[in-house]
């Protein structure tokens, strides 16, 4: 039988009688607009104060075995509505958001439709079907037609090959700096990504909401244009990648999703500021994020880790042999609770390697006692999981894991972010909640809001974090001018499992990569100010135990620093530079600063805070910092009572407070 296609706004059409229409959804603020048009197709564009940001730019979605929508019928376009709300957040940056927000649907015929929003700090648009039936999903455009050849901050994936084989990434990488035009039409770039407009504006460009569906990345389209490209459907799927715990598509159906009648599409999403520091504390990607299926969140405990895998199960002055064996892991506990840290992970090596089981464990570790110990000492248990071996047998590993006393899991090397790997992100959220157990997914596309939707979803890798400097170079890896660029960008799209912590720490001149010995850039005091300036509910504490015991002002500083905050106020600061952001935890205030390779004086402006004339302890870059990355200074000041407060910081360098 022959093949109908049914296009949603998709494509040019002959004109008809009917005469085209330009509606425009603007923010409650009145400054920011996004406008549908049908002349030609149906097409959006953007624009801030009158400036054009976004040119008219086609979108469209074709389903299988469907009629094809005539754009001669034209949008019908239902009442602008006004919304004004708040959300309350789950740890998150801030405790309530404001959700204000103009909307406007158009019915495309056929019953699909298409949402358009407008708030204050961004766009967004998608399609929803409210068909009764299941469809095929044959593509869908998505175009950035950008006003001009601009600058764009952009991470290519970190995998080689044809198109096709790109999507088989982990969404870590640094970020290229070039214009629009210039970027590679060979490799695929991953979200968000932030193009640089005249005037200071910048925007952040991301998805929100992606469920059953594949995840986005973006191609140069020529001059300033930039497209969507999706993962088609997975067609045989095989056991294999690292140590057997990876799932490897093979080949590929002619097609991007199986939908589901009434399915909701992904938000795409374009938000705006007119000063860099307003994107520390923009919610897009959490407001367009479905609300939260759990009813109870109570046993959802955010905290800090005491973590093994980067340091190398490196303990030493210890009477016996450090490794993956339960003397080394009550070791961990012990320290963990002696430090009032909430948990200690088993990373990868407790399960017997290859064979991808998570009921086969290594002799060396008694598993069992080592949770009982664990509880004893009110510390709890994260295991680490690759993702086949969860994969295959998810429910009872869950409720075998949640019965034993464990907390939660990290789920690694999924490594894909088609349709397949999406839902299964889902099913493992909703399978964990049932047993109440956390989840940090690793080897994973951005955030796109699963966070707000299920909580118990309390952290993402999707960024390359400190294990970088494991094995890179500084020519390959240079982490300075990365970690500022982070909090803009990948950040900006929910947590991150950075795992920032080290007590080895390397100027450009003394830095170098180990696998036993590994060491930070940049100096100690930007290891403690990432816990404020990076957003992490699950927060590691990377080193090993031992060199947290020869450094303990510098251990108390971060095992007693909160996780999720009540409310962030942004400072000064310019993506690419430095960074600076406030966040409040009940009723003291923690600020944290870093900045690029470049030495910095700032001038901080508290007086929002309201902590002017009050008293602080600080950690600050020392000195010598310049020569000896390690060297830092404990103070405790008083803030000037107009809230304006000098800092220093050196280069790699970082500044942290908190109020008393």
């Amino acid at each position: 039988m022959k093949k109908t296609f049914l296009t949603l706004a998709l494509c040019a059409i002959a004109a008809t009688a009917a005469e085209a229409k330009s509606y425009s959804v603007a923010s409650p603020n009145g400054k920011l607009s996004i406008t549908i048009d049908d002349a030609h197709g149906i097409t959006y564009a953007v624009s801030l104060d009158g400036q054009q940001l976004i040119a008219p730019s086609p979108i469209s979605m074709t389903i299988q075995n469907g009629k094809t929508l005539t754009i001669g019928t034209r949008l019908k376009a239902g009442k602008l509505q006004k919304h004004e709300g708040t959300i309350q957040a789950t740890f998150y940056k801030k405790n309530l958001i404001q959700d204000n927000y103009s909307e406007q649907t158009f019915q495309l015929g056929d019953g699909f439709s298409l949402v358009v929003r407008a708030y204050d700090e961004g766009v967004a648009y998608r399609f929803i079907a409210n068909q009764k039936q299941d469809f095929i999903v044959e593509n869908e455009q998505v175009t950035f037609n950008f006003a001009k050849d601009w600058n764009t901050y952009i991470p290519y994936v970190n995998a080689k090959g044809t198109i096709e084989q790109q999507f088989y990434n982990s969404s870590e990488n640094t970020y290229t700096h070039t214009a629009l035009s210039k970027t590679d039409p060979q490799k695929l770039s991953f979200m968000p990504f932030i193009v640089e407009a005249d005037g200071g504006v910048k925007m952040v460009i991301t998805e929100a909401d992606l469920e059953n569906y594949p995840g986005m990345y973006v191609l140069n389209a020529g001059d300033h244009a930039l497209k969507g490209v999706l993962a088609t459907y997975p067609k045989d799927i095989k056991q294999g990648g690292h140590n057997e715990l990876e799932l490897l598509v093979k080949s590929h159906e002619a097609y991007i999703a199986k939908a589901k009648a009434k399915q909701k599409f992904p938000w795409r999403t374009i938000s705006v500021s007119t000063d860099d520091k307003q994107l520390l504390t923009n919610d897009m990607v959490y407001r367009l994020a479905s609300p939260s299926r759990l009813d109870d969140t109570s046993w959802i405990k955010p905290g800090k880790v005491a973590w093994d895998w980067w340091n190398n199960w490196g303990l030493y002055n210890v009477d016996f042999k450090a490794g993956i064996n339960t003397q080394t892991y009550k070791y961990y506990i012990d320290f963990a609770s002696q430090r009032g840290i909430e948990y200690v992970i088993l990373d990868e090596g407790w399960a017997v390697n290859k064979k991808a089981d998570l009921f086969q464990i290594i002799p060396e570790i008694d598993l069992p006692e080592i949770v009982r110990y664990a509880t004893s000492k009110n510390v709890g248990i994260i295991l680490w999981a690759g993702y086949y071996a969860f994969d295959r047998d998810m429910e009872h590993v869950c409720k075998h894991y949640s019965e034993m006393g464990v907390k939660g899991f990290k789920v690694d090397f999924i490594n894909r972010d088609d349709q397949i790997a999406v839902d299964f992100l889902y099913r493992t959220a909703e399978t964990a909640a049932k047993y109440k157990l956390m989840i940090d997914f690793h080897g994973i596309y951005k955030p796109t809001g699963l966070h707000r939707t299920w909580p118990n979803v309390i952290n993402f890798e999707g960024v390359a974090g400190l294990e970088q400097n494991k094995w890179s170079s500084m020519e390959q890896y240079d982490q300075v001018p990365y970690d500022v660029l982070l909090p803009f960008a990948r950040n900006f799209a929910g947590q991150m499992d950075y795992t920032q912590g080290a007590m080895l720490n390397g100027t450009k001149r003394t830095y170098r990569s180990s696998n036993s010995e590994p060491m930070s850039q940049g100096t100690r005091t930007r290891q403690l100010a990432q816990y404020a300036v990076f957003l992490s509910p699950l927060n590691m504490l990377c080193d090993s135990p031992t060199h947290y015991e020869q450094n303990p002002d510098c251990t108390d500083y971060i095992a007693k620093f909160p996780v999720v905050w009540d409310e962030t106020i942004p400072l000064d600061s310019k993506i690419g530079q430095y960074v600076a952001v406030a966040r409040r935890s009940g009723n003291r205030w923690y600020v944290g600063a870093i900045n690029d390779w470049t030495p910095v004086d700032l001038t901080l402006d508290l007086s929002p805070l309201g902590v002017g004339g009050k008293q602080a302890k600080i950690v600050c870059d020392g000195p010598n910092a310049q020569k000896i990355a390690s060297d830092h200074l404990h103070k405790t000041i008083t803030i000037p009572s107009d809230g304006k407060l000098k800092v220093h910081l050196a280069p790699g360098g970082g500044y942290v407070l908190q109020t008393l």
